[in-house]
């Protein structure tokens, strides 16, 4: 199975969150290739920067020692928008459907709003 990981379970998994249930636990664990999106990384910055989000340690870090692959935002996955319905409007959360559809990954996440989009996702 290859992942690709909503940013709230980026940071559950680095706190060891009890939010993260025990079977999205054991898929990230287990998982052939687990990718985290740019995308998350300038949400992260963005809320940091107003104040509403502080780390310990910078996002980047948090991603590689967890063995996490960045995935970097490619054309091909900002053209997938063009043809994205509009049923949520958080442009974060777009790009990592469009992510999840090109690349052909399960989305991890706890956001009930991908639901609409079918993409394949493991709900934590």
């Amino acid at each position: 199975m290859r992942l690709l990981l909503d940013t709230h379970v980026v940071l559950w998994w680095r706190l060891d969150s009890r939010r993260l249930r025990r079977d999205a636990r054991r898929a990230i664990s287990s998982a052939d290739a687990v990718f985290v999106s740019s995308a998350s990384a300038w949400e992260v910055a963005i809320k940091i920067a107003a104040g509403r989000l502080r780390l310990a340690d910078p996002f980047g870090t948090m991603v590689t020692d967890s063995g996490f692959e960045p995935m970097a935002i490619t054309f091909e996955h900002a053209e997938r928008l063009l043809s994205l319905p509009s049923h949520h409007r958080d442009p974060f959360d777009r790009m990592l459907i469009a992510q999840a559809e090109v690349e052909r990954l399960t989305l991890v996440t706890h956001d009930r709003a991908f639901a609409p989009y079918g993409v394949q996702t493991l709900w934590t």
